[in-house]
């Protein structure tokens, strides 16, 4: 709580987290508006997966010119430039008159996403350096603070009834708070660092980690993309329950990345992977009960667990012999999104040729593989 106590007192710290939160502002309006985006569209699940593949695709576009751009025009002014080009961008999606006009929309939706998300956490990580403070975990509460207020709009579907102008008002509210603080940050230039060449064998250690990683990022991305046309189609919610999956998921991710650490102190991170792979497990098992309210409160629980789960991956990544800390993480964070970005049309096609039920049934499969993946955890403490 320290971190979070520093962001909410210091505005330039503030500036720099409330981006993160920006960032699920926008994509988690988007999230909860796909049931009806399905609806007008008349689109299936399998098509409706695709769309969102040209989501991660756009992210991927965007990759490997990032850095280029951040480092020749600044990270504090790339970070800025990241949170408009994304307003603008979270808007079309949801403007498509069809269905390939949605695929462009998200593509672009994803490019800026993934432009800012990189920008954004080098931010964070420069001015960490600068001023020799640590508020990179709790800037990633402020993302999943930024899901539970896009959770709580989900009640304005009935009132407004009209996507476009939700979105409109989720974009003003993200650009009026970015505008007022960006400029405790624009400034900041990131650091240039030589590069090293990349070695498999070095990063051989890290390769069990990323596909937890994988899994675990994986899974999230598929309770944010799918929860909400769970509850309407599976457990035959009224529409006014939709978000309620996501609100709950997000509420617990929250919680569980303010809180987290201080528990993670006391048992040791292979022991909170163990115990937020139970959480998770528990949650599913409410999930696949169909029931509406046990539905939205094993989304709540999952989240609870995975909130905790990636973070205690990077700290036993950051202590593997014979790999930088920085390399690592990075690794692991790479993998992982890729699962965020690659698991939601994955699952889109399976839901298509059986059922949304079978895709949280594959989702238990995976968190079961990372539950046995603690045992490995376990037996490698002393290298890790």
């Amino acid at each position: 709580m320290k971190s979070l106590r520093l962001i909410l007192t210091n505005s330039r710290y503030f500036g720099a987290a409330w981006v993160f939160a920006s960032i699920n502002i926008l994509f988690g309006t988007w999230a909860i508006y796909i049931p009806a985006v399905k609806e007008q569209l008349q689109i299936d699940k399998s098509q409706l997966g695709l769309a969102i593949f040209f989501l991660s695709l756009g992210v991927f576009t965007v990759f490997p010119v990032a850095s280029s751009i951040i480092n020749k025009i600044g990270v504090g002014k790339a970070t800025w430039y990241g949170v408009v080009l994304s307003s603008i961008a979270a808007l079309l999606p949801l403007l498509a008159p069809s269905y390939y006009t949605l695929m462009a929309a998200l593509f672009l939706l994803g490019a800026t996403n993934g432009f800012t998300d990189i920008s954004m956490n080098t931010l964070v990580t420069e001015l960490e350096k600068e001023d020799k403070k640590s508020f990179m975990s709790a800037s990633h509460g402020f993302f999943s603070l930024g899901g539970v207020l896009a959770g709580l709009g989900s009640f304005l579907i009935g009132p407004l009834d009209n996507p476009p102008l939700h979105m409109l008002l989720a974009v003003v509210l993200v650009l009026v708070v970015n505008y007022i603080f960006h400029g405790k940050y624009k400034n900041v230039v990131a650091a240039i660092e030589e590069k090293e060449a990349f070695s498999l064998k070095l990063f051989k250690p890290m390769l069990f980690l990323g596909l937890i990683s994988f899994v675990a990022m994986g899974s999230e991305g598929a309770i944010v993309d799918w929860s909400g046309l769970y509850l309407k189609e599976i457990s035959l919610a009224p529409e006014l329950l939709w978000g309620a999956g996501f609100l709950g998921f997000q509420v617990t991710m929250t919680l569980g990345r303010f809180l987290g650490d201080g528990i993670s102190e006391k048992i040791g991170s292979v022991k909170m992977v163990t115990f937020a792979t139970v959480l998770v497990l528990l949650g599913y098992l409410m999930v696949l009960s169909t029931e509406t309210y046990m539905a939205i409160s094993g989304f709540a629980l999952s989240g609870l667990g995975f909130s905790v789960m990636v973070p205690e991956v990077f700290r036993i990544g950051g202590k593997v012999k014979g790999v930088d800390s920085s390399q690592s993480v990075s690794f692991i964070a790479g993998t992982g999104y890729t699962g965020f970005l690659l698991a939601p049309p994955i699952l889109g096609f399976i839901a298509d040729s059986s059922s949304l039920k079978t895709c949280f049934l594959v989702l238990f499969g995976c968190a079961l593989f990372v539950l046995a993946a603690t045992f490995k955890l376990k037996r490698n403490q002393k290298k890790v």
